[in-house]
């Protein structure tokens, strides 16, 4: 029976019954659920709710706006704004922090949203979700600054997503594992249906948009090609490929059943290291990811000590079953050495015994 599992807010009260500190994070992720089970509503209802489409508006990354991103960037701001928990909130939808408003208390917290992640795949009914981090603040009792955000991965205390789907599921992790709940929409609650969440370390899939292909870097290259080889390549084993266009969903079917996910750094755009945004996509799904017994990389360090350098920093990444993920780095390091090109005799370079100087 589902009714004798734990549900999100007893989990949350036995895990961190501690300090007062703990039982605010308690209290904002709770906050977070109530946010997201309205959504989860909203989405359920489909065209019939009149809000598909497009709006004639962009966000500050330049990308056209649905209905439903403004709508879903407004109910988190409206359930978490108000509990005396939070310093301040960062969107995907504002350039600068959402500051608390003035009538309610501010807390030790600051949390960091995608509201809808993968809002492209919702006039073909595909699942989209909803990103979240949460960060300690390290400022007094001022209003939380972009430069308070500005913290390592490693820094979080909380993270977590939530998947819109055939069942909406919540997906989260304090520090202590990644563990789903399930909500049963009979009684309004979130019932723990995935305890301890735990990525197989050896995989035979990975995901990646191959239309991308001619601009990703060399390692990435051989890896992909490498795996598309399959049985009759260097990997000797098939592999299979996958591609949602919804961060949400890759790293939900990577918890469940392993893989490997990339969107690496690629040169469409000479000097932008990553197409993913850090503070909340890369590092809220790298801490699930690893809490989970996988790994999440650049490809040349790991995500979660990379420190951003601005609010919507973005940055590569590959992640998934750790022993992928760590070829993927080798390769890396291959390329930057050198090692993975064939040696070439100094008699064949520009200037060789064969081929005179041509000063």
């Amino acid at each position: 029976m589902p009714y004798s599992r734990p549900t999100l807010s007893k989990f949350l009260i036995e895990q961190l019954r501690g300090s007062v500190r703990e039982q605010q994070l308690a209290a904002l992720l709770v906050d977070v659920a109530a946010a997201v089970k309205t959504i989860s509503a909203i989405v359920a209802k489909g065209a019939l709710d009149g809000r598909h489409g497009s709006l004639q508006s962009h966000n500050v990354h330049g990308e056209m706006q649905k209905p439903l991103d403004v709508l879903t960037h407004e109910i988190f701001l409206r359930y978490c704004e108000w509990g005396g928990l939070l310093a301040g909130m960062a969107s995907e939808e504002m350039e600068q922090p959402c500051a608390i408003p003035a009538e309610y208390a501010r807390g030790p917290y600051l949390l960091a949203f995608d509201p809808l992640d993968g809002s492209s795949n919702i006039d073909v009914n595909v699942a989209v979700g909803s990103i979240f981090s949460v960060l300690v603040h390290p400022g007094s009792e001022a209003p939380a600054a972009a430069a308070d955000f500005l913290q390592a991965g490693v820094h979080q205390v909380a993270a977590g997503y939530a998947i819109y789907g055939p069942s909406t599921m919540l997906v989260l992790t304090i520090g202590q594992g990644t563990h789903g709940f399930t909500l049963d929409r009979e009684i309004g609650n979130f019932i723990l249906t995935h305890r301890d969440l735990a990525i197989p370390a050896d995989t035979a899939e990975f995901a990646i948009n191959t239309s991308n292909e001619r601009f990703w870097e060399a390692p990435v290259q051989r890896y992909v090609s490498e795996c598309k080889s399959g049985a009759s390549g260097v990997r000797e084993r098939d592999f299979n490929m996958r591609w949602i266009a919804s961060l949400v969903a890759e790293v939900h079917r990577i918890l469940i059943r392993g893989g490997v996910f990339m969107y690496p750094r690629d040169t469409r755009v000479p000097g932008k290291p990553g197409r993913l945004r850090q503070l909340y996509e890369a590092n809220p799904m790298a801490l699930l990811i690893e809490q989970a017994g996988g790994s999440a990389s650049t490809g040349c360090e790991r995500i979660l000590d990379v420190v951003p350098g601005e609010l919507h920093q973005r940055i590569a990444v590959i992640l998934g079953s750790r022993n992928e993920v760590a070829r993927i780095e080798r390769y890396h390091r291959e390329h930057a050495d050198g090692s993975d090109r064939p040696f070439v005799s100094p008699l064949f370079n520009e200037r060789s015994l064969l081929r005179p100087d041509p000063a």
